[in-house]
């Protein structure tokens, strides 16, 4: 490596405390609770572990955006076997990618080095609405739901305890910053980690649909970004106007699908939300 080399990786500190990592398309806001000293060395441990992780993903990037079969071989980097395990499930069932789960992972990574640097009563890693989460006992964390994740206002709330079992937040929908097949203004989801999160409000997400409807405007992915996992396959780009009808069957489409993965046990429960209108899967506490 050059040792003259530009430093790509831009760390800051923003109000609260917080700690800000950004690295082209990475941008992480992390907040770390506890001792003094175990704070400083979690976010020690983050930025070390940020600087190289967008190359060790770039370096696997060909298998990473091909479709998931079962019997795919394992990535080498540790945020790409964290990509592997949450879709892996998936495979077969749909066409999916890894990249369904890299904004989950990523966060997932960079708080495992945290934890194992450092003894911290609570901590979260937002990768840009992904969200990993550390709960001691009695530690509470609250969480805003969106209507969208272009122009957030939040519609409710959920609170989530140390002993839960949730250790990931991701909201997916078709105004965001991915592609979704599907109608879905928002869905948030509450898993056991953030990557687990991530692939699954994509698939929720994309299950709120109503297929061949004329008012839906679809666009092949690749024309809107060459480089898309998703080819040719047609994602949203525009929602005009449903009846009441119409909405509460594209909501119960996502739900059914909602309840199998809290069935399969592949999440801890869900929020999908389109035109002001809510359907919630599993157990979330007000």
């Amino acid at each position: 490596m050059n040792a003259h080399a530009p430093v790509r990786a831009q760390v800051a500190f923003l109000p609260g405390g917080r700690l800000h990592l950004n690295d082209g398309p990475i941008d992480l806001v992390i907040g770390a609770f506890g001792a003094e000293s175990a704070v400083r060395a979690g976010y020690k441990a983050a930025t070390q572990r940020f600087s190289t992780i967008l190359d060790e993903l770039c370096e696997e990037l060909l298998l990473l955006r091909s479709e998931m079969q079962p019997d795919n071989p394992l990535p080498q980097c540790a945020t790409a076997r964290r990509m592997d395990m949450a879709v892996r499930a998936y495979a077969g069932e749909c066409f999916i990618t890894r990249m369904a789960a890299v904004a989950g992972a990523v966060a997932d990574e960079i708080l495992a080095a945290m934890l194992n640097a450092a003894d911290l009563q609570r901590a979260y890693v937002n990768n840009g609405g992904d969200i990993a989460l550390h709960l001691a006992a009695g530690q509470l964390f609250a969480i805003g739901m969106v209507d969208r994740p272009d122009a957030p206002n939040l519609f409710g709330q959920a609170g989530i305890s140390g002993g839960d079992g949730i250790g990931g937040i991701a909201t997916s929908g078709w105004r965001g910053r991915s592609f979704s097949l599907g109608i879905a203004d928002a869905v948030t989801i509450l898993a056991a980690n953030a990557a687990a999160a991530d692939v699954a409000a994509t698939i929720v997400a994309n299950a709120v649909d109503l297929p061949d409807h004329p008012g839906i405007t679809r666009v092949p992915a690749n024309e809107l970004d060459p480089q898309s996992d998703l080819g040719p396959r047609l994602v949203t780009r525009a929602v005009g106007a449903l009846s009441a009808e119409e909405i509460a069957c594209a909501l119960s489409c996502g739900e059914a699908e909602a309840q199998r993965l809290l069935q399969a046990q592949r999440i801890v429960a869900a929020a999908l939300h389109l035109r002001s209108e809510t359907r919630v899967v599993g157990a979330y506490r007000a």
